[in-house]
C-alpha cells in the first residue's frame, strides 16, 4: 500500500469503532503503520475487550497494511507511556498521535454527578494529555540529539468544545480544554518539529447516535452519507502526513464533504478608563461593549 503517509507510524486511540476505526483504516490505506489502541469499553467507559481493536487490525492486514493492537488505558499516565513504547517496539519509530478516545455520561448540568464528571474529563482531557505528553518527550529527545523530527499531534475536540452543548457539560468542558491544550502544544512544541492541531468532527458514532438521532440517521444507499465517520478521516490522514508540517495550532470543523477552520476566541471591543472603575459605571460600559461585539454562536441544543 502507498499514499501520503508512506513509512509513517501513527497511534490512533479509541480506534476500535466509529471515528477511530475510520481513521485507522484510512491511515493504513495511505501507507501508515498503525497502532490500534482501544480498551474495548462500553460507551460509558465500563467493561473492556481487545476483540474490537483486533478486528480493525485484521481489516488493516486485509488491506495490505500493518497494524498492532494496544489495550492500554490512555488516561493512565504509565499506560500512556507504555502505548508510546509499544509503537516504538513494534515499528521502530513514531510519527503521529491521533487522540480520539472518549466516553460520554450525558446529564443536564444541575443533575451532573461528581463521578460522571470525573470519568468524562479523565478519559477525554487527561487521555489527550498523557499520550501526547509521552510522545512529545520522545520527539523532543530526538530533536535535542540532532535527529530530524517531523511529528504530529492530532487531537479530537468537538463542536461542543467550541460552542457548548446542552446536556453535555462535562463533555463540553473536556473538549474545550482539548481545544486550548492544542494551542499550547502548538506554541511550545514547534521548535522540536512537532505540530498540533484539533478536529471538531460531526459524524455518526456511538456518542452521537443517541444524542442526535435524527441528524445521524442512515441515508438511502445511493445518497452521500454526510454523517459517515470515514468522511473525517482524509483530513486526519493529511494532518498525519509530511505535507502538513506548516499547519499548526488550528481547529478544523469537519462534516460530510465540508472542511472549515474555526475562528476561536479573539480580543474584542475594549474600553479603558485609565483609572479604577466605579461599580455603578461598569454596567453601561459593558453594555456598550456587548453592543459593539459580534453575538456569540448559539450553544448546541439551546432554544
Amino acid at each position: 500500500m502507498s499514499g501520503i503517509c508512506d513509512g509513517r507510524v501513527v497511534i490512533v486511540t479509541g480506534a476500535a469503532r466509529g471515528l477511530g476505526r475510520a481513521h485507522a483504516l484510512e491511515l493504513a490505506r495511505q501507507g501508515a503503520k498503525v497502532v490500534v489502541n482501544d480498551v474495548g469499553a462500553e460507551l460509558d467507559g465500563s467493561g473492556g475487550s481487545t476483540g474490537p481493536a483486533a478486528e480493525v487490525v485484521d481489516e488493516i492486514v486485509e488491506l495490505g497494511g500493518e497494524g498492532v493492537v494496544n489495550a492500554d488505558d490512555v488516561a493512565d499516565f504509565a499506560g500512556a507511556k507504555h502505548l508510546i513504547d509499544h509503537a516504538l517496539e513494534a515499528f521502530g519509530r513514531l510519527d503521529a498521535v491521533v487522540n480520539n478516545a472518549g466516553i460520554v455520561r450525558d446529564r443536564m448540568f444541575a443533575n451532573a454527578a461528581e463521578d460522571e464528571w470525573d470519568a468524562v474529563v479523565r478519559v477525554h482531557l487527561k487521555g489527550h494529555f498523557a499520550v501526547a505528553r509521552h510522545a512529545a518527550a520522545h520527539w523532543r529527545d530526538l530533536a535535542k540529539a540532532g535527529e530530524a523530527v517531523d511529528a504530529r499531534i492530532i487531537n479530537t475536540s468537538s463542536g461542543a468544545g467550541i460552542l457548548g452543548s446542552v446536556g453535555q457539560a462535562a463533555y463540553s468542558a473536556a473538549k474545550g480544554g482539548i481545544a486550548t491544550l492544542t494551542l499550547v502544544q502548538a506554541a511550545e512544541l514547534g521548535r522540536y518539529g512537532i505540530t498540533a492541531n484539533a478536529l471538531a468532527p460531526a459524524a455518526r458514532t456511538r456518542m452521537t447516535e443517541g444524542a442526535f438521532a435524527e441528524m445521524m440517521a442512515e441515508v438511502r444507499p445511493d445518497a452521500f452519507d454526510a454523517m459517515d465517520p470515514a468522511n473525517v478521516s482524509p483530513l486526519v490522514a493529511w494532518l498525519a502526513s509530511a505535507d502538513s508540517r506548516d499547519v499548526t495550532g488550528r481547529m478544523f470543523e469537519v462534516e460530510g464533504g465540508k472542511i472549515g477552520v474555526a475562528d476561536g476566541w479573539q480580543h474584542g471591543p475594549t474600553v479603558d478608563k485609565g483609572a479604577r472603575w466605579d461599580p455603578a459605571d461598569v454596567g453601561p460600559a459593558v453594555r456598550a461593549l456587548i453592543a459593539d461585539a459580534p453575538p456569540p454562536a448559539p450553544v448546541y441544543g439551546a432554544g
